[in-house]
């Protein structure tokens, strides 16, 4: 069965890295000593080996050893054998990329689905949906597909932002992206807020978190779902 978790950040409030969701990453990992950690989207451009490290600090703290998918000869071996497996965030387009590069896309997601325990933020969460065509990284690099890994049945766009009808700014919200998006796809797209994740487990693909998301779908009115909302209606 799938075990996954899609979170919208790593980090909240000005905590620190991945805190507010260690408490649920305990449980979600449980009975795992060491978890692989794929490094590609590198944030900030930050390098594999310091992103990894950052990691292992932050999963030290439920007793899990983290180690870079970068630090072993063989990749595909990595992810079939890992015991649970991260993919942190960045820019999705690098991340794409890397994955398809070292031809890693389909024995990701077989893996996940055959039952490793996943968890993705940001542009590790995007390549969850259908599809990485809707997240607000800039394409630094193109990808060989922006096919992803499809572990739920729609798209993500993770840090979704309200518009702000005070502010001066004059492009487009990120609602109009995703409209843009719907006028050439019918996959539907979940806007997912700070703080939020998406917890899979067999079919049932919830959301966590206080926030509410907000759903788009093609030539439909937007809806906010609430808390503990089970998207099973999508599948």
């Amino acid at each position: 069965m799938k075990r996954v978790i899609l979170a919208s950040t790593s980090t909240l409030y000005n905590g620190d890295y991945l805190d507010y969701l260690l408490p649920t990453l305990q449980n979600h990992f449980e009975g795992c000593k060491t978890l692989l950690f794929i490094p590609y989207a590198r944030p900030s451009g930050i390098s594999h080996d310091d992103y990894t490290t950052k990691v292992s600090t932050a999963f030290s703290k439920i007793n899990i050893t983290a180690k870079g998918i970068h630090e072993y000869e063989n990749l595909t071996e990595a992810i079939q054998k890992a015991e649970a497996i991260f993919t942190g965030g960045g820019n999705t387009f690098l991340l794409v990329s890397q994955l398809y590069k070292n031809n890693l896309m389909t024995v990701l997601k077989n893996t996940i689905e055959a039952g490793t325990p996943y968890l993705g933020t940001s542009a590790g969460s995007n390549i969850g949906g259908m599809t990485m065509n809707t997240t607000n990284d800039m394409p630094i690099v193109l990808p060989e597909s922006f096919q992803t890994l499809g572990l739920i049945p729609f798209n993500l766009n993770p840090h979704f932002l309200d518009a702000n009808t005070q502010s001066t700014h004059m492009g487009e919200t990120r609602e109009t992206r995703i409209n843009e998006f719907h006028t050439i796809s019918n996959i539907p797209v979940l806007g997912l807020r700070e703080g939020s994740w998406l917890e899979i487990y067999e079919e049932n693909i919830t959301l966590k978190g206080e926030l509410t998301a907000r759903l788009f779908r093609q030539n439909e009115a937007a809806i906010e779902l609430e808390t503990d909302t089970n998207f099973n209606f999508l599948t």
